[in-house]
């Protein structure tokens, strides 16, 4: 995980403007520990912040070249997953490379094939290119949005990051929020309206969404959409393509200079994935780490509820016996889960699953003490139908999204002169 962010500005010269974009730099900083790097133009000024996986030494950023006659500098937050394909295919047109990092392949396809190098890209993504030449900036976004990208225009200029804090650094870009961001905030929480950044001013690059801000306007479009299909394939065929898939994602997910391990909470996916990757790493003859989470006292204080009928350690422990990998537990107490709420909502900006997030932070902060890269099984449950609402007749029977069964709870924070100009069950429809 790297952060980047950076400014256009039309009338100013960017070159003077180092403290303002340092300090937008320090609040990513959690985003890449491991190096940071700068660049500044009279239009355009850049920064980096970098979690070094690939190419450690010599993948750093703002990363630059110049071909025909043009300048392209490029900050990058990803991974792309197909680069040995994308750096065949253009060496075998010339390209010649300096690196052995996805960030110059990355930026050698966009010399290349210009905004249509988002298509050919197999990966995680949230990037910028600045064409010195013909002083413009390119944006995009991975087809997901697993990699986040906020933007807000400005008076003359242009501000974007990979989190919301770094933007708000910058002094042209407001604190303030409208009835929408109370809205995204209250009803939608943790989740938000794709497009929308709760402050007034900002907003994020769509899912599979790209373009450029060049003379003072900014144009994005999609390059890619997700469409619903008749499904044909009968179940054998449709079991090998699932595994064909899944086990492809896996193996390009475990290339990597650093140590890799994965996350195992002893479900479906968390223990597919962990089986998954011990496969590649004993047919490179190394280990695979994984890693747990459990709570002080919880096998006396677990309670069965809808949404986790059962607790994690039983089966945690089988698929420990199974795989024979080295593993690691985390236990966490009370007091350090709230204590680190705070510290969850300044990672997030954004008010988010509570516990869930501290959780998710501490035992983070653990899993860093032994490898840079985990696979988790994160988002499995959307894809697989692994949450007890896909199997509740009487939430499937309801029309709109599974998760927002609560607005009319929610809609009692509202004040009542906020309520009054806001909808809240159309809103959240």
């Amino acid at each position: 995980m790297c952060g980047i962010t950076g400014m256009v500005h039309l009338e100013q010269d960017l070159r003077q403007q180092e403290l303002l974009l340092r300090k937008m730099q320090r609040t990513l900083q959690r985003r890449g520990p491991d190096q940071e790097g700068i660049f500044l133009s009279p239009q355009c000024a850049m920064a980096h912040t970098r979690l070094a996986v690939i190419d450690v030494e010599k993948g750093r950023q703002p990363m630059e070249v110049t071909a025909g006659g043009e300048t392209y500098t490029i900050v990058y937050n990803g991974e792309l997953y197909n680069t040995a394909e994308l750096r065949t295919q253009l060496e075998q047109e010339g390209t010649v490379f300096q690196t052995h990092c996805d960030t110059e392949v990355l930026l050698q396809s966009y010399v290349h094939w210009g905004p249509r190098c988002v298509e050919q890209c197999n990966g995680i993504f949230a990037f910028a290119v600045w064409e010195h030449g013909a002083r413009r900036l390119f944006l995009a976004r991975d087809r997901i949005g697993v990699k986040p990208l906020f933007y807000a225009e400005i008076p003359n200029g242009f501000v974007f990051g990979s989190e919301i804090k770094a933007l708000l650094q910058h002094p042209d870009v407001p604190h303030e929020i409208d009835k929408t961001g109370i809205a995204e905030l209250l009803l939608m929480g943790p989740g938000r309206t794709a497009g929308g950044g709760v402050f007034r001013t900002i907003r994020e690059v769509k899912p599979a969404h790209c373009g450029y801000y060049m003379q003072g306007q900014l144009h994005l479009h999609p390059y890619w959409e997700l469409h619903a299909a008749e499904h044909t394939e009968n179940f054998a065929d449709t079991a090998a393509h699932v595994r064909e898939l899944v086990t492809d994602a896996v193996r390009r997910q475990m290339i990597s200079d650093v140590p890799i391990g994965t996350f195992l909470s002893g479900g479906l996916d968390s223990s597919l994935l962990s089986s998954l990757a011990n496969q590649v790493m004993q047919e490179q003859g190394r280990e695979l780490h994984t890693f747990s989470v459990d709570y002080q006292d919880n096998d006396r204080y677990f309670q069965k509820s809808h949404f986790q009928p059962t607790s994690d350690p039983t089966y945690i422990r089988a698929m420990e016996r199974y795989l024979g990998c080295r593993h690691h537990w985390t236990v966490l107490d009370t007091p350090a889960l709230a204590e680190a709420l705070y510290a969850a909502v300044d990672a997030r900006d954004l008010p988010g699953m509570v516990d869930v997030d501290s959780s998710l932070l501490l035992f983070c902060r653990e899993i860093r003490q032994e490898v840079t890269v985990a696979l988790s099984g994160e988002c499995a449950d959307e894809l697989f139908g692994g949450y007890p609402w896909y199997r509740d007749a009487d939430i499937r029977r309801i029309n709109g999204f599974p998760w927002a069964q609560s607005t009319a709870y929610r809609t009692q924070f509202l004040l009542p002169e906020i309520a009054a100009e806001i909808d809240a069950q159309a809103y959240v429809q």
